[in-house]
């Protein structure tokens, strides 16, 4: 009798964690960015992000190439990777944070739940903390993510030559949209 109690609770807390305790990942996730100066648009988009989303206690992790990032000009891009970004030094932009309010998301019915995230963002070699609103999206048991926020090109001590300085502007804005697939740990 003990060892059906046990194999009982044992086959439950198995279930718990593969019904409730879900990793999301994907290699393919969309970020861009956009600078929006007084003397040009300047928009980029890097379509090889990676992450990872824990639906049991709402973690997420990000990292991108930086050379990953895509530019309407060639020349554009080139300045971005040598100049700015530093590319070869700081290969990879990475933040590590939380959905703040996980209870606000059920992964197990459709549709949009608006978050909050905390976490570190590491660009340039450079870490601060970024707070921001996102959405989680939940339609046929597919989990997406998206949001926008900005960065202060100042913070990550990216430095702008004043040739170019009208060029650039001083707040760049981030979107991310992420479209997860469930992480099977086989694979």
């Amino acid at each position: 009798m003990k060892l059906i109690k046990f194999f009982v609770l044992l086959v439950a807390i198995v279930f718990a964690q593969t019904s409730y305790g879900q990793k999301y990942f994907t290699r393919s996730g969309k970020i861009s960015f956009s600078s929006d100066a007084a003397l040009e648009q300047i928009e980029a988009v890097n379509q090889k992000a990676t992450s990872v989303l824990d639906s049991q206690t709402g973690k997420m992790e990000f990292a991108i190439l930086i050379k990953a990032f895509q530019f309407e000009k060639a020349l554009m891009q080139e300045h971005f990777n040598e100049n700015y970004m530093e590319s070869d030094k700081y290969p990879k932009a990475i933040f590590k944070g939380a959905i703040t309010d996980l209870s606000k998301v059920d992964f197990g019915n459709d549709g949009k739940y608006q978050v909050d995230v905390k976490g570190d963002l590491c660009i340039h070699g450079i870490t601060n903390s970024v707070v921001t609103a996102g959405i989680i999206t939940v339609s046929k048991g597919n989990i997406s993510a998206a949001a926008d926020f900005e960065v202060a090109v100042a913070d990550y001590k990216i430095e702008i030559p004043n040739i170019v300085k009208d060029n650039i502007a001083k707040i760049v804005e981030i979107q991310v949209a992420i479209d997860y697939e469930l992480f099977n740990k086989k694979s």
